[in-house]
């Protein structure tokens, strides 16, 4: 996970994302014209009564299966608060606020910087009240190796969930159809993520997930304390395949530890 990508134009349409993370693919999602574009994260889940006991659901309204390769424009869970009780969906990932004037707008808003998230237009508004939390037990990121990349895993040393710190909002399609989406807020990389990318995404320390929902809680200065990197200690990171570059790929073999 790293920054905005704020000048990403692809085609538009399911073919026009595919392209375009096939060609980021070929090149590990390496920085592009100085874009820092990447994320990807798993979700494996054996037990969903995980998920009910750890954020106070009450039920799940989708079917939880095990994801190894979870990448940008396609539906990720997320918890939100209505105000009285916590909810989990499935949003879109790539943000398209609810001014955009296309869809499209979700391929430059995969990210967004915690140091800035207060004051982007994108942003602004759904950091105030519209803010979520996406459940992931691991995410990749590409450590540089001379002239090539290398696909690292990262993980909490007690193998439980990351809580990632996330914003939503929903947009109203000119045919009256509704996409919901977020987008996965980073910061500054703790002393372990420093050695493999300049960026890390915000992992919410159990005690602040309530505040983090609270649809009450506005102000900045308290959210942003929220954001800063989470304990290098806590996080283990190893190497894994290639094969995790390629978004079509999603089996349990790209979680395993690869000798380098």
């Amino acid at each position: 996970m790293c920054g905005e990508t704020e000048e990403v134009s692809p085609e538009t349409g399911v073919a026009g994302w595919l392209r375009f993370f096939m060609a980021m693919d070929r090149s590990a999602m390496m920085e592009s014209e100085g874009i820092l574009m990447c994320g990807r994260f798993t979700f494996i889940l054996d037990d969903y009564h995980v998920l009910i006991v750890r954020y106070g659901l009450t039920k799940i309204p989708f079917e939880i299966v095990p994801r190894y390769n979870v990448a940008p424009s396609q539906l990720v869970a997320a918890i939100i608060s209505d105000g009285e009780q916590n909810r989990i969906g499935q949003l879109k990932w790539g943000l398209v606020p609810s001014w955009a004037k296309a869809e499209s707008f979700g391929y430059k808003t995969i990210n967004a910087k915690a140091e800035t998230v207060d004051t982007k237009p994108a942003f602004r508004e759904a950091f105030k009240r519209r803010r979520c939390i996406i459940p992931a037990d691991s995410f990749y990121e590409w450590r540089k190796e001379g002239n090539s990349k290398q696909p690292m895993r990262i993980v909490p040393q007690d193998g439980g969930l990351f809580s990632l710190a996330g914003l939503w909002d929903s947009w109203t399609a000119p045919d009256g159809r509704k996409v919901n989406s977020c987008t996965i807020i980073t910061t500054i990389p703790n002393e372990l993520m420093a050695g493999i990318h300049n960026r890390m995404p915000v992992i919410l320390e159990r005690e602040a997930e309530t505040t983090w929902l609270d649809r009450s809680a506005q102000d900045g200065a308290t959210l942003k304390e929220l954001m800063r990197p989470y304990p290098a200690e806590e996080l283990r990171a190893y190497p894994v395949s290639a094969k995790v570059g390629n978004v079509r790929n999603d089996g349990p073999e790209l979680i395993e530890e690869v000798a380098i």
